[in-house]
């Protein structure tokens, strides 16, 4: 068993398949990736000096169609951590139905003290290093942890660069200018909202009577406390990598968003409402709250604190917010969990409907895309259900139970090359 966050995904894996009865030869070939890459990203820095970053591409299946994940840039970022993304995206993609295998990518640097212009630079080269494996037909990366529409352009004009023609399809969750898809950058967000209503739903739960902490303030997390509220539900908590606010009555979410839009690096940091109390992350995860959302990083719910959580229900906005360990002590709490590869697939899901309209060159008006992303989305989130309950299983295993069929159907109908 390997350590870390990939050993996290393994263990998943293993259990899920002796759950299924999954062939061992399949099971064998399921643990490892497909393909790794690791790139050295030299750059010229504004002050004339060159660092030199490391960054990786992974790509854990490609049974069901081209690869497809996000691309982060982050201190920790680590290949260990790259594999586990790439392997969550793999299932993510199966869960919803989607003809996509899972890929991750990702860049170990502190982007926060960088300029814009030496981002750009080591996104450009970062990209030419990857450009072996990557394609519309290969590998279509996305953003992901900060990384944003302005990266995925630059990703893209240097591919067309490189290859003397525009190829609006080798990335997703490009700007609206650029060919990127409407509802986009909601997309993970609203995902996660549409999965709280449907949890909501099946337990009978009236929206105005759920209070909601949301750890996350970024893309995902702002927007899902943006649209969980504006369905019913009062907000009383949010954080980032600055720290937490909490107010009983409901935060000012409307506020909180207008201040990112300005605020130094996008964070909460010095935000002041009527009423709100400062809180660190560690307390509002364990607040007395109905609905928890972990739409930070992996590993924020783990064994040192999951005896103290308190929410009866959580909806994971992340990425592996929620260790092993951590989700056998919620499943004796009687804690529903809403996993990873259901509630925040609502962005690959859109990215598809870019990665389509790109290639047909005809995009859609709203309404027709989040209506399709709903129809998905409620589709997975009842099959996930009925399983869960048929087999007397959490959330979690039905959604890997899914997954992994669907993936090992593939494979074994493909067969083995040569």
């Amino acid at each position: 068993m390997e350590n870390g966050v990939f050993g996290m995904v393994l263990k998943q894996l293993d259990t899920t398949a002796e759950i299924i009865g999954l062939d061992e030869n399949m099971h064998r070939m399921l643990r490892q990736p497909e393909r790794e890459l690791t790139v050295s990203v030299p750059i010229q820095m504004d002050d004339g000096r060159i660092e030199v970053f490391t960054g990786h591409r992974v790509q854990y299946n490609s049974a069901r169609g081209p690869c497809k994940g996000g691309i982060r840039y982050h201190p920790d970022v680590s290949l260990d951590e790259v594999k586990a993304l790439a392997a969550w995206m793999t299932w993510k993609c199966a869960v919803v139905n989607i003809p996509y295998g899972g890929a991750k990518g990702g860049v170990q640097c502190d982007p926060l003290t960088m300029s814009k212009s030496e981002i750009m630079r080591m996104t450009r080269r970062y990209t030419f290093g990857i450009l072996p494996i990557i394609g519309p037909r290969h590998d279509i990366p996305a953003p992901d942890v900060n990384t944003s529409s302005e990266t995925m352009g630059w990703i893209m004009d240097t591919v067309s660069m490189l290859e003397a023609a525009t190829t609006l399809d080798i990335v997703t969750g490009k700007s609206i200018e650029l060919g990127g898809s409407l509802g986009r950058r909601e997309a993970t967000g609203r995902g996660v909202m549409i999965t709280t209503m449907e949890l909501l739903r099946r337990l009978g739960k009236n929206p105005e009577d759920v209070t909601v902490a949301v750890q996350g303030f970024g893309n995902v997390g702002s927007v899902a406390a943006d649209l969980i509220r504006k369905e019913g539900c009062r907000i009383v908590a949010a954080s980032d990598a600055s720290g937490g606010y909490f107010k009983g009555d409901g935060l000012d979410i409307d506020g909180m968003i207008q201040y990112t839009e300005t605020s130094k690096n996008h964070l909460l940091a010095g935000y002041e409402g009527d009423g709100v109390e400062v809180i660190s992350n560690e307390e509002l995860l364990t607040l007395d709250v109905d609905l928890l959302v972990p739409a930070a990083l992996e590993n924020q719910i783990n064994e040192k604190n999951g005896d103290n959580i308190r929410a009866k229900m959580i909806v994971e906005g992340a990425n592996g917010p929620t260790t092993p360990e951590a989700d056998n002590i919620l499943h004796d709490k009687g804690v529903i969990v809403a996993p990873d590869i259901l509630a925040n697939s609502g962005g690959v899901v859109v990215s598809y409907f870019e990665w389509v309209q790109g290639i047909q060159s005809f995009f859609w008006d709203l309404d027709e895309i989040n209506q399709n992303l709903k129809n998905i989305m409620v589709s997975a989130f009842d099959t996930v259900w009925e399983l869960s309950t048929k087999e007397k299983v959490d959330m979690r295993t039905a959604a890997m139970m899914i997954a992994i069929k669907k993936v090992a159907v593939a494979m074994e109908q493909r067969g083995i090359f040569p």
